[in-house]
């Protein structure tokens, strides 16, 4: 399991991922769950993978590979003219590389199965932010739905619906997005430290900053024990349950 979430802004956008990846509770490794594809000036793309292990580092190695080779530029994520279109090819590679695990064809075994999140901008279009099925088919965030989560959500889901802002900074869109990450990890030991980050400015065509933020983390520290702290005074600072009896 993992956890991936990639947020739309005002400014811009802003994704983290974990690193956790485990087949049991005694076999636990880490791989980095987010790739990035940079043509200063021109396009930033960045996705972020959950699912199986083997299909997702696939479709990244086939991604990238086909940016490397001038000659098979055609399918290549450098060469789309849209982020529309660059999704469609991280669709079709997904579902090309599920295809070639599965017995039937595209009617893949659910073990191979694996979602993308999709977030940049290219050149001449705004900056949009993608999910991307197993199946080949995405939807698109909007105003009505400005992020999308991949693998273990639900935990870290609430304070999102709860605090997020369009107008928020880059900074206090990390501190969010670290809330949420802190409570999932330790909602789930499949969700661990480390976390990569990165930031994107609207039409700035170059990554803004991109982090891996470690467990020893001094300020993640800081965010984990303060809301702890924070949720136990609210807590305590609402009205007791007043029994009938």
């Amino acid at each position: 399991m993992t956890y991936c979430v990639g947020m739309m802004l005002d400014r811009g956008l802003v994704v983290m991922s974990d690193t956790r990846t485990n087949a049991g509770v005694d076999n636990i490794s880490k791989f980095r769950k987010m790739a990035t594809w940079e043509q200063p000036g021109e396009r930033v793309l960045t996705v972020m993978t959950a699912g199986n292990l083997a299909t997702t580092q696939a479709m990244v190695s086939l991604l990238d590979e086909r940016s490397k080779a001038p000659e098979d530029r055609a399918p290549s994520i450098f060469a789309v003219p849209s982020m529309f279109q660059a999704a469609q090819l991280v669709a079709d590679t997904l579902k090309d590389v599920i295809s070639s695990h599965a017995d039937e064809g595209q009617k893949a075994d659910a073990g191979f199965n694996a979602t993308v999140i999709l977030a940049g901008q290219i050149k001449g279009a705004a900056p949009r932010l993608f999910l991307i099925y197993p199946q080949g088919n995405f939807i698109e965030a909007s105003t009505d739905t400005p992020f999308f989560q991949i693998g273990e959500a639900k935990y870290g889901k609430p304070i999102l619906v709860r605090a997020y802002d369009p107008k928020m900074s880059f900074d206090e869109a990390i501190k969010l997005l670290l809330v949420s990450f802190d409570s999932t990890i330790k909602a789930n030991l499949s969700v661990g430290m480390p976390l990569d980050v990165m930031t994107y400015e609207t039409d700035s065509f170059k990554i803004g900053s991109q982090t891996r933020i470690e467990a020893d983390n001094e300020y993640f520290q800081q965010i984990s024990n303060g809301w702890g702290e924070a949720l136990k005074t609210a807590l305590d600072s609402l009205p007791n349950y007043q029994s009938e009896s």
